[in-house]
Parts: structure tokens; C-alpha cells; sequence
């Protein structure tokens, strides 16, 4: 696993702190105490040395303008490229001054690496420096102008490849009970009330952060396809849902912080593992105490075309299998739920949902049981 991935997932684990710090791209430095919250509650604050770093990143116009573009959303050097009209080198040059002050993030995924504001105390002087200026200014509109189409050009290509695999998500959704039915029961399970980060394993085109966009303050989508993931990154665009990210990664080796989730969903993805019970293991590691994780899944059955065409690794889950590798992973089942065809209906199978939660004592024993694997 790539650490500079860990590292960066592992600030957003903790928003209330500062962003990656540093004047060496090869180290990251620790964080300052002048830059935790407060006494006065007004949120995170800079040391002085640590906000002059920041502004002297900043004071530059091209790295202004890219500044500009993040504070739309993610952006790679290609695209920052074609919306400034300069070189690659160059525009990386200028990504990497911004990271190493700790105003940018990035985050790799395969060739590529996104680069995103940092939060805590040097997004909100990013956002101070960005709202001096004038709002027609016609630099930064063009810019916004090109980054639209852009995004469109990205809407157009995950369109472009949904429609060319559409024939093996139409098969899917036919195999079971209606898909909004199977939503309506994943929230009605979770519940009503609101939490703070939600982690999505197997995003795939992104629905489940939107589907509970509402729930959560934070929300992160994790996948091994990278095509998947621009479908994701376009949907989440067309929905208007900006509290959400998605990235690059293993479902068997998570690159995030432990307890660091008080929602996991694996939904319609334990079928295509080969290790099941890893994930979940994984899975259960990513929740706080009290975190609950909700798996979905069909229930056993005998289609065995879905093996074959279609690369399912398991034929569905019994409620016991789910329920001892849940509790195997120190975690507390609370509920089982079946969603079952219509009457009549033989051609369509059980969709099941498995919700379990992460309680205090349990997430103790975790950590004991990490404390002596590393002695």
C-alpha cells in the first residue's frame, strides 16, 4: 500500500485538525499545538511561521488561480493543464509548492493523483484569500468557464462507459426485488438519525454516498476500479453531493485510520471476493465504537450463470455465514433483514441485509489483540 495514500486519508480522518504540513516534499511534518482548535471555539489556528508558509505558497498568481479551481473540487494536473493553457511541469511545479505549505492534498490513484483544499486551519486561509476576490473577475471566470466544460467532458466519458456495460447492470437489477425497495430498507435499517463519516467499500458508481448524502457530514467511496470511479466522481457532480470523496482502494487492506467511521456499508460486493470474511474483518476495523457496519448481499442461491459470465466468487450468503464472520470480527449483530421476491416471482432472488455494530468492549478487544500482533 502506497503511504503517502495512508497519510492523506488519514487527515481526513480527523477534519477538526490541520491538513499535512512541511517545507519538505519528503517528509510530513507534525502538527504544530498552535494549530489545534482553540480556547475560543472558533476553530483550528495557525502558528505564525505556519501562516506566513501558507500565504507565501499562495502569493503567486497561477497558484492562485489553481487555488480557485480546487475550491470547486478535485482536480488532476491534466486537467489543470488544459484549463490554464500551461505546461504539465509546470503545473505540477506550482501542486507541489501548494502541498508542501499544506494548503493542497493529494491523493493517488494509479497514474494519476488528485489533488483536493486541505481542511482545518489552511483550507479556511485558503477560503479567506479566495473570497478577497472580485467575483467577475474575468481570469478566474474563465477559468471556471473551462472547468466546466471539463467536467462535462467527464460527465460524457463515465456516460460513455455505463452505457457500454449497461447490459450487465440492467442483468443485475433484474435479479432482484426493485432497487429503490432495496434503498428504502438499507436507510430505514441504519436509521434517521444523522452521523458524522460514512465509508462505502465497492462504491461503484458512487449511489450509496448519494442515497444517504443527507445522513452524513463526511463521506468517503472506496474502489479498485478506476473506471468505476470517474462514473462515481460524475454522479456525485450531477447529484450536487459535495460533502462526499471517492478514491482508490483495497477492501482487504483499508487506507484509512482504525475507528475512524461511525458508518460501513459493503453493499452488493462480498459475492465477487474471494475472502468475504477479510473484508468484513477489514470493514469492522474501520468503526468507531458504536460504529455499525451494514452489509447487503443476495441470499444463497443457484444461479450459477452469474459464477461464470459474470465473475461472482460466492452463489449469495446464508444468515449464519454473514453472522458469524461479523461476530468473528468482534462485532455485535443486530439485525437481519430479507427482502423477497414478490409472490409468484421465481425468476428473482433474496436480497439480505446484515447490520451489526461495533461496541466499546469489543472495539477494547480489538485493539488488545493489535497491541500483541505488533510486540
Amino acid at each position: 500500500m502506497d503511504p503517502t495514500l495512508v497519510l492523506d486519508h488519514a487527515e481526513l480522518m480527523d477534519a477538526g485538525r490541520d491538513a499535512v504540513s512541511g517545507p519538505a516534499a519528503s517528509s510530513v511534518a507534525a502538527r504544530s499545538p498552535a494549530a489545534e482548535r482553540d480556547a475560543t471555539g472558533d476553530g483550528p489556528r495557525l502558528s505564525l511561521d505556519d501562516l506566513l508558509a501558507g500565504l507565501r505558497a499562495a502569493g503567486e498568481a497561477t497558484r492562485v488561480r489553481l487555488l480557485a479551481l480546487l475550491e470547486e473540487g478535485e482536480l488532476t494536473v491534466k486537467d489543470a493543464t488544459a484549463i490554464l493553457g500551461q505546461s504539465q511541469p509546470r503545473i505540477s511545479r506550482h501542486m507541489k509548492l501548494l502541498t508542501e505549505a499544506g494548503l493542497v492534498q493529494r491523493f493517488p490513484e494509479g497514474s494519476w493523483v488528485y489533488y483536493r483544499l486541505a481542511e482545518g486551519a489552511r483550507g479556511a486561509l485558503v477560503s479567506s484569500v479566495l473570497s478577497k476576490i472580485e467575483p467577475d473577475d474575468p481570469v478566474i471566470a474563465r477559468d471556471r468557464v473551462r472547468l466546466a466544460a471539463i467536467k462535462r467532458a467527464h460527465a460524457e466519458a463515465a456516460a460513455a462507459y455505463f452505457g457500454a456495460h449497461a447490459e450487465l447492470w440492467d442483468t443485475m437489477r433484474a435479479l432482484h426485488v426493485a432497487e429503490d425497495a432495496v434503498e428504502l430498507a438499507m436507510r430505514e435499517i441504519v436509521g434517521p438519525a444523522p452521523f458524522e463519516r460514512f465509508l462505502d467499500l465497492g462504491t461503484g458508481t458512487g449511489r450509496l454516498l448519494d442515497l444517504f448524502s443527507d445522513r452524513y457530514e463526511f463521506g468517503l467511496g472506496l474502489d479498485t476500479s478506476h473506471d468505476m470511479l470517474r462514473v462515481a466522481r460524475a454522479n456525485l457532480e450531477r447529484s450536487g453531493v459535495s460533502g462526499a470523496q471517492v478514491r482508490h482502494g483495497d477492501i482487504y487492506a483499508l487506507p484509512a485510520q482504525p475507528e475512524a467511521f461511525d458508518v460501513v456499508a459493503v453493499h452488493q460486493v462480498l459475492h465477487y471476493l474471494d475472502d468475504p470474511a477479510g473484508a468484513i474483518a477489514e470493514a469492522a476495523r474501520a468503526l468507531r465504537p458504536g460504529g455499525r457496519l451494514l452489509v447487503v448481499d443476495f441470499a444463497p442461491h443457484d444461479l450459477e450463470f452469474l459464477r461464470v459470465e459474470h465473475a461472482h466468487r460466492r452463489l449469495g450468503f446464508s444468515h449464519e455465514h454473514v453472522a458469524a464472520w461479523m461476530t468473528a470480527a468482534g462485532l455485535d449483530l443486530v439485525s437481519i433483514r430479507d427482502l423477497a421476491p414478490e409472490a409468484g416471482r421465481t425468476d428473482q432472488l433474496t436480497v439480505t441485509l446484515w447490520l451489526a455494530r461495533n461496541t466499546p468492549e469489543t472495539g477494547d478487544a480489538r485493539r488488545a489483540v493489535s497491541r500483541r500482533e505488533v510486540a
